[in-house]
């Protein structure tokens, strides 16, 4: 069943109250973070967040991240909560930085793929921080894309992708970092970042005193760590920094090139420039994808990015966008 998706406006009380009802009232709505956009549901509500599974495509033993007001609400969702939480917590919410921990003995299932663990942050986005706190929310929000799909950071990229399929999405503009938050396992140790995001390990070890642990491999079932993941529609295929293995002209096929510096001067190809720095970069890749696949392309080429410890969350995304 095709549902009617309102676009709600970030800046107007009227349109936000009226997500904060929708939300209460069990449906989806898209909402904005720093980090994409998020497809929530009441937390609370076991049957509003299976509907975000039923929205996306996702299978239902993928666990989600609940997003809070504040810090206090930790203890609501968490047990057995280490001190270490609370300076992490202090030190970066609000902020893309979510915290594993054992979830309490009432928190439904649903939420937490059938776990034991649940994902907990709260955004920074001001927006979604005074809906939260405002209506005293807790919502489970996934990324507001299909399955496997590129993640949104406009309110377009939402509509174009879950349009017809949730109650609404609230346009906040563009989201500031365009990558999903670091995750954080603090249920043993050493802790360890299980996915990459805006907030390195080292900046987490710096607050905690100790090493934070980054393992480029685990099998920990944690948001956004499937195999294949934020793809674009179209091929996304990676070429060298400096483009000396760029593939020759084909008759009659075009690709995108998501490039650094200079363009190469070819028929066959749509040049998109890509800001030279990690954070810049994380924010811009998701849209200028997105931008990409709606060119009618054969193929989309992108540069290999630098490396180093600032690039980690842009490397692992593309490790799982690559076909």
């Amino acid at each position: 069943m095709s549902l009617k998706t309102q676009l709600l406006s970030a800046q107007c009380s009227t349109d936000l109250t009226q997500a904060a009802e929708l939300l209460k009232a069990g449906e989806q709505v898209a909402v904005p973070t720093e980090t994409v956009y998020g497809l929530a549901a009441d937390a609370s509500n076991p049957d509003a967040v299976a509907g975000i599974f039923t929205a996306k495509g996702r299978p239902a033993n993928h666990p989600l991240i609940v997003h809070l007001g504040d810090v206090a609400s930790i203890t609501e969702w968490a047990m057995q909560i280490p001190d270490e939480a609370y300076k992490l917590a202090n030190a970066f919410w609000p902020g893309p930085m979510t915290l594993l921990l054992p979830r309490a003995e009432h928190v439904s299932p649903v939420v937490t793929g059938g776990l034991d663990t649940i994902g907990l942050r709260v955004p920074a986005q001001p927006v979604l921080l005074d809906l939260l706190t405002t209506h005293q929310l807790a919502v489970a929000a996934p990324s507001a894309n299909p399955y496997k799909k590129l993640s949104p950071t406009t309110a377009e990229q939402v509509m174009h992708g879950l349009g017809g399929k949730i109650a609404a999405v609230i346009d906040g503009g563009p989201c500031q970092h365009g990558l999903e938050s670091t995750i954080v396992d603090l249920t043993k140790r050493p802790f360890r970042v299980l996915r990459a995001g805006p907030i390195t390990a080292s900046e987490l070890s710096a607050v905690l005193g100790e090493t934070v642990d980054a393992p480029e491999q685990h099998d920990t079932v944690v948001p956004g760590n499937v195999g294949s993941h934020y793809q674009p529609n179209t091929r996304l295929q990676m070429v060298a920094a400096d483009l000396s293995d760029l593939p020759a002209p084909q008759p009659e096929k075009r690709a995108a090139l998501l490039h650094f510096g200079e363009a190469p001067t070819r028929d066959d190809l749509v040049c998109i420039a890509m800001p030279d720095d990690a954070a810049r970069y994380g924010q811009a890749l998701y849209h200028q994808l997105a931008q990409a696949d709606q060119l009618g392309v054969d193929e989309i080429w992108l540069a290999q990015p630098p490396h180093g410890e600032a690039w980690l969350a842009v490397h692992d995304r593309l490790r799982r966008a690559v076909s």
